[in-house]
């Protein structure tokens, strides 16, 4: 193997790496009470939020109020991700992602706690050589359960 090769594999690692920790700092700043501040930092600024039964938001601005909106209805969540699927674009600034979702919520309304399983799936874009979410899509609930009901 030349070094090239050993180059583009190492920079292929790099990256995915990288589209991991940018989920879970999405999930790290959902978890701190949706921060509406933080929260822009991990999306370009045309990125895409949209979800099946929640709404769409685009561009920054969007984004922060849909997050202000969902810090009004939880007063818990805790975002577990998981079986990432990432493909890297040839031209190494372009990926998509899947992955799995699982969380229990607690909504302020009735203090309703809930188990939440669902589906990410993500358009990345690296720009000024950092990964950002271009296009999230909450796919679900897959399955949404009271917590001490359960979901059989």
């Amino acid at each position: 193997m030349n070094v090239e090769d050993l180059e583009r594999r190492i920079a292929r690692l790099e990256d995915l790496e990288a589209i991991k920790q940018l989920r879970a700092r999405y999930c790290e700043i959902c978890d701190d009470n949706h921060n509406p501040d933080r929260i822009v930092s991990v999306f370009s600024e045309d990125a895409v939020w949209e979800g099946r039964g929640i709404g769409k938001a685009t561009g920054h601005s969007e984004i922060r109020a849909l997050f202000e909106n969902f810090q009004k209805m939880m007063s818990f969540t805790q975002h577990m991700v998981m079986n990432p699927i990432i493909e890297i674009d040839d031209d190494g600034h372009h990926a998509k992602g899947t992955w799995y979702f699982f969380g229990p919520f607690t909504f302020y309304e009735g203090n309703q706690a809930k188990w939440q399983a669902a589906r990410y799936h993500d358009d990345y874009i690296k720009q000024e050589g950092e990964w950002k979410i271009l296009h999230l899509r909450v796919k679900g609930p897959a399955m949404s359960a009271d917590y001490e009901k359960g979901w059989a």
